[in-house]
């Protein structure tokens, strides 16, 4: 698979793992202080189209995929990387992806992920007035407002 090669070309060393779930999806392991430098690679160089990211909370840290579209090669790379749960923090894609800015809003307010060097990291979701911390977050406490 070209992409694939592409990666292992630019990135050997730098990738912790590589997993083909079909010839049309391939996740890329990668540490969080590579993100832009992946990022950069595959929305430029690959000429990927982004699609969207998301949070999860894997109870010891936090997981984090940024999936991209490569539409002329007819395949989907997702950037994986963790986080840590005690300092979820990693650096913001919006400055080379514009349109990610409300997605990493988004996961800032539902799991408390702080993206460095956003340019409007706020609520997207809630209005400050409301009483929610980090709802998605497996330890969040689940009440009902009466």
């Amino acid at each position: 698979m070209d992409t694939v090669k592409r990666l292992q070309e630019r990135f050997d060393g730098k990738i912790r793992n590589i997993s083909l779930h079909s010839d049309k999806r391939i996740y890329v392991d990668i540490d969080k202080d590579d993100l832009i430098e992946f990022v950069k690679f595959v929305f430029i160089d690959l000429d990927a189209r982004f699609i969207t990211a998301s949070g999860v909370d894997v109870i010891n840290n936090f997981e984090i995929l940024y999936h991209f579209s490569i539409d002329r090669a007819d395949v989907v790379v997702s950037l994986r990387t963790y986080l840590d749960r005690e300092n979820p923090e990693i650096e913001s894609i919006v400055p080379v992806v514009k349109g990610a800015s409300n997605i990493e809003r988004e996961m800032y307010e539902l799991l408390g992920i702080k993206f460095k060097n956003h340019p409007d990291l706020k609520r997207f979701l809630t209005d400050d007035s409301l009483d929610v911390v980090h709802p998605l977050r497996k330890d969040a406490k689940r009440q009902v407002k009466q």
